[in-house]
């Protein structure tokens, strides 16, 4: 029994060591070309109302609790959620809107705490405009231990490509 323990405070001690080697910062980022130009993608994305059509995560919990605040959209606009299983809690604002993108605070309440930064970055193609979607936020400690066993960039990755093809579908159907 004493070396079962013994065994056990060793490969714990090993993923604890392993974790605080990982990075403290993490960034996550997929982009998609969407067959318009910057001017009829970007009301997509500051108006947070129209975020229901194409958001991965609205889709999660569709009877999740909403609300709206501050200006209609644009810099300024914020939303909140909170679901009850999969969606969490949390907060979006608006804080920048230009002609090479969007940037969006980001604050995650449930299941964990953590201010991120969001960002929609437009880069002109000849069909269209490439949206590089990202986010970039602190790696708490548990963060990095759940990294260990789950590949963040994947998870998350498919969440912005599923929220990009939505995006592409809102925007290039008017």
């Amino acid at each position: 029994m004493l070396y079962v323990l013994l065994i056990l405070a060793v490969l714990i001690a090993g993923i604890l060591i392993v974790a605080s080697t990982k990075p403290n910062t993490v960034h996550y980022e997929r982009s998609s070309v969407i067959n318009a130009p910057p001017e009829k993608i970007v009301p997509h994305l500051i108006d947070f109302h129209k975020w229901e059509a194409w958001s991965p995560w609205d889709k999660l919990e569709p009877d999740m609790k909403r609300s709206y605040s501050g200006a209609a959209n644009g810099v300024g606009a914020k939303y909140a959620w909170e679901g009850k299983k999969k969606a969490g809690a949390g907060s979006m604002a608006i804080t920048e809107v230009n002609s090479h993108g969007v940037k969006v605070d980001l604050r995650f309440i449930k299941p964990w705490k953590a201010e991120c930064i969001a960002r929609f970055h437009f880069t002109p193609q000849p069909n269209g405009t490439d949206v590089r979607w990202s986010m970039d936020g602190p790696n708490t400690f548990m963060g990095k231990v759940f990294g260990l066993f789950m590949n963040m960039d994947k998870l998350v990755g498919k969440d912005f490509e599923i929220g990009l093809a939505g995006l592409k579908t809102a925007v290039e159907k008017g």
